[in-house]
């Protein structure tokens, strides 16, 4: 059998893994905040956020033209496919361990992280695209700050608008609005996140000169959509219970206050077609949230462990995914 077909075939059945299980991993990120407060059951909040990320999915690929082109050229990539392979593999692996102690880690980190690590221990460092590469880490690390100043500026505005209402008629409203913020906060996660697998698989045609263009065949947009949102639809109640509130106590102004903010950075990078990761945006948004109404009711404890996985993501997936590539070699 045509090697260059398997290994194709791999990285398309790869790609839809780590996309079903991005859906289930952030998943928890993007309904936390609304099943905390109450405002929706978790099967409700799972079948709202399953069906926005489909269509969130569905609806943009500047993204997924980003990830195809911008951090090594698939066109002159040596051993393309078994590089993706080894990148797709890593970003899984890490994935499952983060997912498996609870942590929410960002799967953006591990899949760039994981193809530069792979392109790298295949052609060296001259391969990296330094510009394309260094814009998407631009994106992945000011985005958290923003969500940070973007919750603080929202929560602050609407503790001064709603300073004197009545407490429990705010109180019904805001668990009523986050319905609104939830399904808002689900269709962005699917415009950006499922664009990452969706140019991978392209990035992977391309290497096995199965596409000529960086726009994303049909059949590969459905597949991803498809695979997140299925993957949504499984959940991941470990992260719910770290994100909704390990982080801080919410309430459903705080909820609706940070997805409200998450949802406009998420949106606003894919409209810039660049990646960022949905798990940063929406922790750092709730505690930007938290440190408006109290700095000392955040559990920043909490929220070191969780920096401090985003920060080893990036080199570590970039190590498991070199080794991966070496081992595939022997096969391939």
């Amino acid at each position: 059998m045509d090697t260059v077909l398997v290994l194709t075939a791999l990285i398309v059945f790869f790609a839809l893994a780590f996309d079903f299980i991005n859906g289930f991993h952030d998943t928890a990120n993007a309904i936390a905040t609304s099943v905390s407060t109450r405002a929706l059951s978790p099967r409700k909040a799972i079948i709202l956020a399953a069906s926005m990320n489909f269509i969130g999915a569905l609806t943009f690929t500047g993204v997924a033209k980003t990830i195809t082109k911008d951090i090594v050229d698939p066109f002159a990539l040596e051993n393309g496919s078994i590089v993706i392979l080894a990148a797709l593999i890593a970003a899984i692996v890490w994935n499952l361990i983060t997912w498996y102690y609870g942590i929410p880690s960002s799967s953006s980190h591990a899949l760039i992280g994981s193809v530069a690590g792979a392109a790298v221990s295949a052609a060296g460092f001259d391969v990296l695209h330094y510009k394309g590469f260094l814009k998407i880490l631009e994106s992945l690390i000011i985005s958290p700050f923003l969500a940070l100043a973007v919750g603080f500026v929202i929560m602050s505005l609407f503790r001064f608008i709603f300073k004197n209402a009545n407490l429990t008629r705010t109180t019904k409203g805001f668990r009523m609005f986050q319905v609104v913020t939830a399904a808002l906060q689900s269709f962005t996660h699917g415009t950006n996140d499922a664009q990452k697998t969706m140019g991978i698989i392209t990035m992977a045609l391309i290497a096995a000169n199965y596409h000529t263009s960086d726009n994303v065949p049909e059949w590969v947009r459905i597949a991803a959509a498809l695979a997140m949102g299925i993957g949504t639809s499984v959940g991941g109640w470990k992260i719910i219970k770290t994100v909704g509130g390990k982080i801080m106590k919410i309430r459903p102004v705080n909820g609706a206050a940070a997805d409200l903010s998450s949802a406009l950075v998420i949106f606003s990078a894919t409209l810039l077609h660049l990646p960022v990761s949905t798990t940063h945006v929406i922790s750092s948004a709730i505690m930007g949230v938290g440190a408006a109404q109290r700095v000392r009711g955040v559990k920043w404890g909490v929220a070191q462990r969780i920096v401090l996985t985003w920060i080893i993501t990036l080199p570590v997936s970039a190590l498991i995914s070199g080794f991966v590539f070496q081992i595939l070699k022997l096969f391939f």
